[in-house]
């Protein structure tokens, strides 16, 4: 039996990975940590939890594998943590809010020699894993270029800690553009070359002045793909989800269009005041853990690494520093 926990409770995706991680046959999910007193005593009480005292207490309980959920500029710190007591780590993404903090990550991990893995689950995502599969075998010919999309209402009324440039690394590029820059090297099998990104504070600019909350990543790879990422933050409060990721994947044999999250269902309701998505398909976030259990067993695993999640860091930071400078930068 393999125990898990949760080191840090801030990101939103905790609380789903409770309930997958319950539902995982073979694991015991032990509980979790969190500096925030006022935070963890309510998300102990959310979902009827044990909350250990420190991070230090939940490393030393036996355990096999830990989800890091903490703010991203926290990330560095308990990945070291989590190496030192040689458990396994999934973390949150983006691995890092500096390049320098994801490299270090990766090497702490491989001098302890634990797993370390990105939380990517949309390579897990079916309708993600149907493109990947038709490209790898030659479905759509030689790929010329991909339009991705990757939106969201903003997040701050959900945790305030992401219009937080310091907390969080950014805004709209830190917070959506890594899923798609793993997709695009994931899907295609080559990396980003060259990045050139706009961004402005036309939206939300009310709640999140101090990031951008528009913005367009645009990258040309390595087998002369060109592709383009809007990582805005452009839904509305009251739309019926987050937000969405879509790609169209333009190759020399056709297009191949996909939604990751269209696998529901719409339900009205008198008493909501608004329409609301209801999924019926499978569950990306539990097929990650599930792989990530794997990786602990020692088995067979396809899930993102720490090099990959670094990778993605790699374009952020390449983002902000093409909007600074105003022109294309070399990866």
């Amino acid at each position: 039996m393999l125990r898990i926990g949760l080191l840090s409770v801030a990101h939103l995706h905790a609380d789903g990975y409770v309930g997958a991680l319950r539902d995982l046959p073979g694991v015991e999910f032990v509980g979790f940590a969190d500096e925030d007193q006022t935070r963890g005593e309510a998300f102990a009480r959310q979902h009827q939890t044990h909350f250990y005292p420190t991070y230090q207490a939940l490393l030393a309980d036996n355990i096999d594998g830990v989800v890091i959920c903490s703010e991203n500029s926290r990330h560095l710190l308990l990945i070291e943590l989590a190496a030192a007591a040689r458990v396994g780590i999934l973390c949150e993404k983006p691995l890092a809010t500096t390049l320098r903090d994801a490299e270090r990550a990766v090497q702490v991990c491989d001098q302890a020699g634990v797993v370390l893995k990105t939380a990517f689950p949309m390579r897990f995502n079916a309708p993600a894993m149907e493109i990947h599969n038709l490209i790898m075998h030659g479905g759509l010919g030689t790929v010329y270029a991909i339009n991705g999309t990757n939106q969201g209402e903003c997040p701050h009324h959900h945790r305030a800690w992401f219009v937080d440039p310091v907390l969080a690394g950014g805004g709209a590029i830190a917070d959506h553009t890594v899923h798609l820059a793993d997709m695009f090297r994931w899907m295609l099998n080559t990396e980003p070359v060259e990045v050139y990104a706009e961004a402005n504070h036309i939206l939300y600019a009310n709640v999140a002045p101090d990031v951008e909350t528009g913005g367009i990543v645009s990258l040309k790879l390595a087998d002369g793909t060109i592709a383009t990422i809007d990582c805005s933050w452009s839904k509305p409060p009251y739309y019926p989800t987050w937000g969405g990721l879509a790609m169209d994947v333009i190759g020399s044999g056709g297009l191949a269009t996909m939604n990751a999250f269209q696998q529901n269902l719409t339900v009205y309701r008198h008493s909501a005041g608004r329409a609301a998505f209801s999924g019926w398909g499978s569950n990306a976030d539990r097929a990650m853990l599930e792989d990530f259990t794997a990786a602990l067993r020692g088995e067979e695993s396809r899930g993102a690494s720490g090099v990959d999640g670094l990778r993605a860091v790699a374009v952020v930071i390449a983002a902000y520093d093409s909007i600074r400078t105003g022109k294309p930068v070399r990866l």
